[in-house]
């Protein structure tokens, strides 16, 4: 059970999969993270079976973008979409660093965030119904290397706190174990885009590395470091932006 407990943890954390039960134990937890591209990966192989079902069925390009955007949230549970809109809120409010972390811990949604969430899932869904039958696949690889992302960032940039179930992953002594499987299987879905396309590969991963970057530019300019929810907005921001120059990769260079 012990080569198994960061997997269940992970899934049991990040998804609303049901899971074994298990005792949260700091030594199973260090190496959580380096499954979390694995909760991506189901992710997009339930997007790949909505799209053949919509195929099979004869459904149109909107039930199929809809299924492609709710699929994310319905498996995650909305954890990283709660992060996105919390950070939403905080920078909206145009306030102080020690404000905007007060925002991040609040409870109750702002109307920034309402707004803003509407219209990531608008801009999501326009964007998949203009995504060509081909690129499915690619966009079902768009869950596993944003969390590929994710997990680094979590194991790798200084913590907003000392304390908290973050912390806890970034501090951990096994970080360089976890950074050398997300490592693994980034490349590997990288390989797999790159199989498909080079050029949708470097633009896609280029797309992550630039919005990695600038969350780390936020995340220490304005909040004292990463966090759980600027975790979350990160991933839900990568996969937006990888969806979109996916589709217009696909429409400008390859029509």
């Amino acid at each position: 059970m012990s080569i198994l407990s960061p997997l269940i943890m992970a899934f049991a954390c990040f998804s609303t999969i049901p899971m074994p039960h298990l005792e949260w134990d700091a030594a199973h937890m260090r190496y959580m993270m380096a499954a979390f591209p694995l909760v991506g990966a189901v992710i997009g192989t339930c997007m790949l079976l909505w799209g053949q079902l919509c195929a099979t069925l004869g459904f149109g390009q909107v039930l199929l973008g809809a299924g492609f955007t709710v699929i994310p949230i319905l498996v995650s549970g909305g954890i990283h979409m709660d992060g996105l809109a919390d950070v939403i809120d905080a920078q909206a409010s145009h306030a102080s660093p020690e404000r905007k972390r007060e925002i991040l811990k609040d409870p109750h949604v702002g109307a920034f965030a309402i707004i803003g969430v509407g219209c990531y899932l608008l801009i999501y869904l326009g964007f998949v119904c203009e995504a060509q039958p081909h690129q499915l696949v690619d966009l079902a690889c768009i869950p596993i290397l944003s969390r590929c992302l994710s997990g680094f960032a979590t194991v790798t940039f200084r913590p907003s706190k000392t304390s908290g179930m973050f912390a806890s992953e970034s501090q951990t002594s096994s970080a360089t174990v976890v950074r050398v499987l997300l490592g693994v299987q980034g490349a590997l879905a990288t390989a797999l885009l790159a199989s498909r396309n080079v050029l949708v590969c470097a633009v896609v991963f280029a797309t992550g590395i630039v919005c990695l970057a600038y969350v780390h530019h936020i995340a220490r300019r304005d909040f004292g470091g990463m966090s759980g929810d600027l975790a979350g907005f990160f991933l839900q921001m990568a996969e937006l932006a990888m969806l979109i120059v996916t589709v217009l990769v696909g429409r400008l260079v390859m029509p």
